[in-house]
């Protein structure tokens, strides 16, 4: 038995050579894989680390970078959030990245076949960057299982230039589209999208490109997810929209200018109107905010995963889409102040209320606002 034991144990062994060197075996595919990652950079993710690191509004502290070439392959489509620093631009583009050398960097270009990504991460290293990964399956993986892509304004131009067939539309409420929208946008609001389904084409590989008030607003990317889930397959966002389009081709004509007059009767004294009907100016908020923040009834509009990120304290979030089936909870003996990043929601909230329980004393913020999970905020006026 011992005997039968010792030739199984020496033929076990002997038979391990043979076993153990199977990398010798690769199939030609897998060679091709093999030596494409040849020059890489070492530090690798997925695309779920991207859709975790990834969002619109942008997540603090990381910055996603395009390698590719600007006019054919950025423009047309890219992730949502990605800024462009082509790698044969990078040198000069270099001033486009943060100050901060800890960022997360995540570098993607055009899938394994392409080593632009790698380079400028590489070079970004050089410059000091610690804190740098790269999406080495890049663009094409996210085409295929991202969660949308965006294109550029120059892009939008192009095709606006080119008289092309596609569907431009503004998810913004009708009373910021009034004031100004990119030519050839039609209005489609995205608390509204279900009533105006009829607007969209029929034919559903139609282009659709939807747009808002820029990095801080959902609407367009919800609007362009209810699209895709209606069958539309060629739908994409312009991320930074109308914002960005009036800084690079000009401000479009707004059909009537907007009244100064506010204020309600009911107002107290504190408040002062902004320029905008309705509104609350920054500097009468901010002060109220300080010295009698429980004099005002903050309702934010936002949706429920932007509120969760940050707040203000005390604040109670009724998301637009839900206002209108709300609106009799809301009292009538205090000021009420609606809040959202870009003043679009907000402004829609204030329209709503009035229309609907005109004996409230509402206003909104007509400016834009940062919110931060320990319950403070800041706001700007717009142009400054």
């Amino acid at each position: 038995m011992n005997k039968q034991l010792h030739n199984l144990g020496l033929a076990l062994v002997l038979s391990l050579p043979i076993a153990l060197p199977a990398v010798a075996w690769i199939s030609p595919a897998h060679a091709e894989q093999v030596k494409a990652k040849e020059g890489w950079y070492n530090k690798l993710v997925d695309i779920e680390f991207v859709k975790q690191n990834v969002d619109i509004p942008p997540k603090k502290g990381v910055m996603l970078i395009d390698s590719r070439p600007a006019a054919r392959q950025y423009d047309p489509g890219h992730i949502p959030g990605a800024i462009n620093i082509p790698d044969s631009k990078f040198d000069q583009m270099a001033g486009s990245l943060p100050q901060d050398k800890s960022t997360l960097l995540i570098f993607y270009c055009g899938g394994v076949e392409c080593m632009l990504s790698h380079n400028s991460a590489f070079k970004a290293e050089k410059l000091g960057y610690t804190n740098i990964r790269v999406y080495a399956d890049g663009s094409p993986n996210w085409a295929a299982k991202g969660t949308g892509q965006a294109v550029s304004a120059a892009y939008i131009k192009k095709l606006l230039d080119e008289k092309a067939s596609f569907l431009l539309i503004d998810a913004r409420p009708k009373r910021m589209f009034d004031k100004g929208a990119i030519p050839g946008a039609m209005n489609i609001s995205d608390s509204e999208f279900d009533k105006h389904v009829d607007k969209l084409p029929a034919d559903k590989a139609t282009p659709l490109i939807y747009y808002c008030g820029g990095l801080e607003c959902v609407l367009s990317n919800n609007s362009a997810e209810k699209a895709r889930k209606l069958g539309y397959t060629d739908v994409k966002t312009y991320v930074e929209g109308y914002p960005e389009w009036v800084k690079v081709y000009g401000e479009a004509a707004a059909p009537a200018a907007a009244s100064g007059a506010g204020a309600t009767a009911k107002a107290t004294a504190s408040i002062e109107a902004g320029k905008e009907k309705g509104s609350i100016t920054v500097a009468s908020f901010e002060r109220i905010m300080k010295e009698n923040p429980d004099s005002l009834l903050l309702v934010d509009v936002r949706d429920a995963k932007e509120f969760k990120a940050g707040a203000i304290k005390g604040a109670i979030h009724i998301p637009i889409n839900e206002l209108e089936k709300k609106i009799e909870t809301l009292p009538k003996d205090k000021p009420i102040v609606f809040l959202c990043g870009t003043g679009a929601r907000s402004g829609e909230a204030y329209d709503t209320a009035k229309l609907l329980r005109s004996e409230l004393q509402v206003y909104f913020i007509d400016a834009e606002m940062k919110f931060n999970a320990d319950g403070t905020f800041s706001i700007k006026e717009r142009g400054k």
